[in-house]
C-alpha cells in the first residue's frame, strides 16, 4: 500500500504536532510539545520515502533531487504549509516536515510581551530575534511583521530560506522572496531589495559578515531590518556579531553596530507545569547607556544594567523565568534548566524558599 503522506500530515496537524519525522527503515515520529512520539506502524520503506519526495518536492527543485540536503515548502490547501528538509540518514532518505499554520498569531496569542510591538514603530535600525533552532523565532517575527502589515502603510520585503508564513496585503504591501528560487543568497537579496522601494526588510538569518554588512547598510540608509541569530542570550548575540569581524577592525565595527541595533530579543520554549510549551524571553533594548557599553566592550556592565532594570524593555531571562515560576506557570526545575545564569537563578529560587519558610 502506498503511504498517504497528505492524510498523515493532516492527522499530524490535528494532533498539534510541530514536526513530523519520516525516515527510511523507521516508523514515523511526531514532535508534540517538545517531545518525540513514535507512531506504532510499519517502518517506512525506500519506496515510501521516494514516493513522499516525488509527491511533495516542487517542480522547481526537481534538478536538486540528488542533493544531500534540500529545503522546500509543501502545502496542503486549506490545512497548512510545511517547511520540509530532505537529507540522507545513513545513506538512506529522511524527510522532516515543520508545520506552519496559515494563521499568523498575535503577540498576545503567543504569550509574548506586548512590548515587542514597540520595535515595529522604528523607521530604521536592526531588530534581532535570537534563540536555538525550534525556539519560535520565525513565528515571533511573523507576528511582528503582521503588526506592521495591519497598522502601517509600508512596503515590506521578506528574504527567507524558504518562505514560511505567507502574508496577505493589508495596509502594507508585502514582497516575499525565497533563496534559490527568487534570489541567490541573503546578501544579494538585501542588495536588490534596496532597489525595490522598501521600508521594512526581513532577512531570514544573519549567517556571515557579508549578510551582516548588507543589513547594516540597509539600516543606515533608512530601512527597518528584522533578522535572526542562532545564539544563546542577548549578550551572546552581541559577541556573535562581533565575531564576524577581524579583531583589528572590531572596535570601529562595534561603534557602527551599536548605533544600528534597536533591540535584541532572545527566546526559548519552556514546558509549563501542564506540559505545554510557552516562550520565555530576554529583552535588551539599545538605550544610550547600552550603546555606550557596547562601544566600550563593557558586556558585564550590560548584564548588571539588565539585572537592575525594572522596565519592560530590558529584562533578563532569569527575571522572566522567576516570574513564571512565582505565578505557578513553570516548575523550579524548569526555571533552573532554562536559566542562562544558573548560579543567579539558584540564589533567586532559594530566596523564595526562605521567604516562604519565614511566613
Amino acid at each position: 500500500m502506498v503511504f498517504d503522506i497528505d492524510d498523515f500530515l493532516i492527522k499530524s496537524h490535528q494532533a498539534h504536532a510541530s514536526d513530523v519525522h519520516l525516515s527510511c527503515g523507521k516508523a514515523p515520529s511526531l514532535r508534540i510539545n517538545g517531545e518525540i512520539y513514535k507512531i506504532f506502524q510499519s517502518p517506512l520503506t525506500h519506496d515510501d520515502v521516494e514516493h513522499i519526495l516525488d509527491k511533495t518536492l516542487p517542480k522547481e527543485y526537481k534538478s536538486h533531487r540528488n542533493n544531500q540536503d534540500i529545503d522546500y515548502i509543501y502545502e496542503i490547501k486549506e490545512v497548512c504549509r510545511f517547511r520540509v528538509n530532505y537529507c540522507k540518514d545513513a545513506h538512506l532518505g529522511k524527510l522532516t516536515f515543520r508545520i506552519i499554520p496559515y494563521k499568523i498569531k498575535s503577540l498576545k496569542d503567543l504569550l509574548l510581551p506586548g512590548y515587542l510591538a514597540q520595535y515595529t514603530n522604528f523607521n530604521n535600525g536592526i531588530v534581532f530575534i535570537t534563540g536555538a533552532t525550534g525556539s519560535g523565532k520565525t513565528t515571533t517575527l511573523a507576528s511582528m511583521i503582521e503588526i506592521i502589515n495591519q497598522t502601517q502603510k509600508r512596503h515590506i520585503i521578506t528574504i527567507e530560506d524558504p518562505v514560511e508564513f505567507v502574508y496577505e496585503d493589508k495596509k502594507s504591501i508585502i514582497t516575499q522572496r525565497s533563496l534559490d528560487l527568487d534570489v541567490k543568497d541573503f546578501k544579494t537579496g538585501i542588495k536588490y531589495a534596496l532597489r525595490q522601494d522598501p521600508d521594512v526588510i526581513l532577512v531570514g538569518e544573519i549567517r556571515d559578515k557579508a549578510t551582516l554588512d548588507a543589513a547594516i547598510e540597509a539600516s543606515e540608509t533608512g530601512h527597518l531590518v528584522f533578522s535572526t541569530l542562532h545564539t544563546n542570550g542577548t549578550i551572546a548575540s552581541i559577541n556573535r556579531l562581533k565575531g564576524f569581524i577581524d579583531e583589528l577592525a572590531q572596535p570601529e565595527f562595534m561603534k557602527v553596530l551599536s548605533n544600528c541595533i534597536r533591540g535584541i530579543v532572545h527566546q526559548q520554549l519552556v514546558p509549563t507545569v501542564d506540559g505545554v510549551l510557552v516562550p520565555a524571553v530576554e529583552i535588551l533594548t539599545f538605550t544610550s547607556t547600552v550603546i555606550d557599553y557596547v562601544k566600550d566592550g563593557k558586556f558585564l556592565d550590560i548584564y548588571h544594567l539588565m539585572q537592575d532594570s525594572r522596565k519592560p524593555n530590558i529584562v533578563t531571562m532569569n527575571k522572566t523565568l522567576f516570574e513564571m515560576y512565582k505565578k505557578g506557570i513553570i516548575s523550579k526545575e524548569t526555571a533552573m534548566e532554562a536559566s542562562l545564569e544558573k548560579v543567579e537563578m539558584d540564589q533567586m529560587l532559594r530566596g523564595i524558599q526562605r521567604n516562604s519558610g519565614g511566613k
